[in-house]
């Protein structure tokens, strides 16, 4: 769907983008992720054209992107920016003529949008009126309405509540289902592991890492186990004896904890159960696999260190 090929933009004397490379498929949620400052949203800039790159190009679908191809994209902005005065039917139907849609197709797609979130009564509220929640729903409706086929949404789940961060997650993996490309730049690195099929990391100006959401975090894995049993503390550590390493615990009752454990030597999985059996009554174990978050510091972080050293 779209092909970011050895981008490179300065401003002035400040390097925003170092030949970054980027390949996202069609029909799939791809996360843009990187600190404040990294690159990312000069990335979504140049993408929708607002900024021209200093090298390098954008593919999209095979052809190189031109102002024509606009109309397949959808935009949602960090920086929020509606028309306070205006009321959510006159700013809809603003945005909608802008990306060509017609009076009639911008009021069928806006009531559409208004009776799935239930908030029909909205349409004569003046922008002002509302609340952020309310007015970044209403933005991300804009967003849609024209019903692109790649979407990318800086930020997009910034200032809701919980119950409207499910909402909009769940809409957009409704349209990924319906072959829609979406990237989604963000902090919330919860929202990657969840609905994200592939990301991207970028740090510094460059691009340091990009792959399946999965893969990542089976590249980092530290061979790391948690056991949940029932039994005594003390027996399930004399039962690790010198093959394991006890490295955490958490304690959910008198007699129920979940222990962290590491491997030592040519120890395995199957190696660590045998072990324990007879000892404790295990309830459970599984792999510890590193969130994306805990990949974010670890490729993040280093950096930081060796430039302050």
């Amino acid at each position: 769907m779209l092909e970011i090929q050895n981008i490179s933009k300065s401003f002035y004397r400040k390097v925003a983008l170092d030949d970054v490379s980027l390949h996202i498929q069609t029909g799939e949620i791809f996360g843009l992720l990187g600190p404040n400052g990294a690159g990312k949203t000069t990335l979504i800039r140049i993408i929708n054209r607002i900024i021209e790159p200093d090298k390098g190009h954008i593919r999209i679908n095979g052809d190189i992107m031109t102002q024509q191809h606009l109309s397949l994209i959808g935009y949602l902005p960090e920086e929020r920016g509606l028309y306070r005065t205006m009321t959510v039917e006159d700013h809809a139907l603003f945005l909608g003529q802008l990306r060509g849609l017609s009076k009639k197709d911008v009021k069928i797609q806006l009531n559409y949008w208004l009776e799935k979130f239930e908030i029909t009564d909205w349409g004569k509220k003046r922008i002002e009126e509302l609340s952020k929640g309310m007015a970044q729903k209403v933005q991300f409706i804009c967003t849609v309405l024209h019903e692109p086929k790649l979407l990318i949404l800086d930020e997009p789940l910034s200032g809701f509540d919980p119950v409207n961060v499910e909402l909009i997650k769940q809409e957009l993996i409704e349209m990924k289902a319906k072959g829609k490309t979406i990237i989604l730049s963000t902090h919330n690195m919860k929202s990657v592991e969840e609905i994200c099929d592939r990301a991207a990391l970028i740090h510094q100006s460059k691009k340091i890492m990009e792959g399946r959401i999965s893969e990542i975090q089976e590249e980092r894995k530290t061979g790391n186990y948690a056991v949940k049993f029932r039994g005594s503390m003390i027996a399930f550590v004399n039962a690790l004896w010198t093959g394991f390493e006890l490295v955490d615990k958490e304690i959910l009752g008198d007699d129920k904890f979940i222990a962290h454990v590491k491997m030592r030597g040519d120890n395995n999985f199957e190696d660590l159960l045998k072990t324990l059996l007879g000892q404790v009554k295990i309830e459970a174990a599984w792999e510890v696999l590193p969130s994306m978050q805990d990949v974010f510091i670890d490729l993040v972080q280093p950096r930081k260190e060796a430039e302050n050293a």
